[in-house]
């Protein structure tokens, strides 16, 4: 199996900084493009930021300018650094992974979710 950890969410004013991070373990034999999506209450989950294996970067709209997303593929990790964080960035922030197992089984992976809150 294979499973995401996100980490580094947290309450923060608006204007501050956050950097999450999502690492995968298991039994991975690869790991392809690799996600940042967030849902706020009442609201659809969105896609934030995506990352391919060789670190090509695209971003929402609303990311753009703000957010930078990065992977270290020797640790499985992924990370978001959110700068200029403002309310309507509250969300559980999820990470996921095209992974390509062992025994050639791919399939994708999500993360549990952690909690960012932008607020005074």
């Amino acid at each position: 199996q294979v499973q995401l950890v996100e980490s580094g969410g947290g309450l923060v004013q608006p204007g501050g900084s956050l950097r999450l991070s999502c690492t995968a373990s298991g039994s991975i034999f690869t790991i392809y493009d690799m996600n940042w999506y967030r849902q706020a209450p009442g609201k659809q989950r969105e896609l934030v930021a995506s990352i391919t294996s060789g670190g090509t970067t695209n971003y929402a709209d609303s990311a753009k300018g703000r957010f930078t997303i990065s992977r270290d593929n020797a640790k499985n990790t992924m990370y978001l650094q959110m700068n200029s964080l403002k309310s309507e960035d509250t969300a559980v922030y999820y990470c996921k992974a095209d992974v390509l197992r062992l025994g050639r089984l791919r399939a994708f992976y999500w993360g549990q979710g952690t909690q960012v809150t932008v607020s005074s």
